[in-house]
């Protein structure tokens, strides 16, 4: 009768503390859960906004891909510019003339050409005495 005795307080001082312990995790499960939530979406939001395909280098992207469609832009209003120029030149002898003479410094027959020199960047001021 001693060993049944024994056993039977043994149980029962196992099944108190398993019930508390029980009874400690279901209660504790729901804020654990949610905090742990909340600490992953905040992870999460980190990497949208940070990561290496997040917000902020799809931003600096979108903003290259804007300056380079503007360079693009740029190059085919010139090359359509030039494209312009060389018809021109392929096609009107006046063109043809002007260049020659504002580029090449060519001249008609008895026509004398007079180079002036540059401007001075100093044209206005006096000059300083010794």
């Amino acid at each position: 009768m001693t060993d049944e005795k024994v056993r039977a307080e043994k149980e029962v001082v196992i099944e108190p503390l398993g019930s508390r312990a029980l009874e400690f995790a279901q209660r504790a499960w729901r804020p654990t859960g949610s905090a742990v939530a909340v600490c992953l979406a905040l992870m999460l939001m980190v990497h949208v906004v940070n990561g290496r395909n997040g917000l902020t280098v799809w931003n600096k992207k979108r903003a290259e891909d804007l300056q380079l469609q503007a360079e693009i832009d740029k190059l085919k209003r010139d090359n359509a510019q030039l494209r312009d120029h060389v018809e021109r030149l392929k096609s009107d002898p006046d063109a043809i003339e002007h260049e020659a003479r504002e580029k090449l410094h060519y001249a008609k027959p008895n026509e004398v050409i007079v180079a002036m020199p540059p401007a001075a960047e100093n044209q206005g001021q006096p000059a300083v005495g010794k």
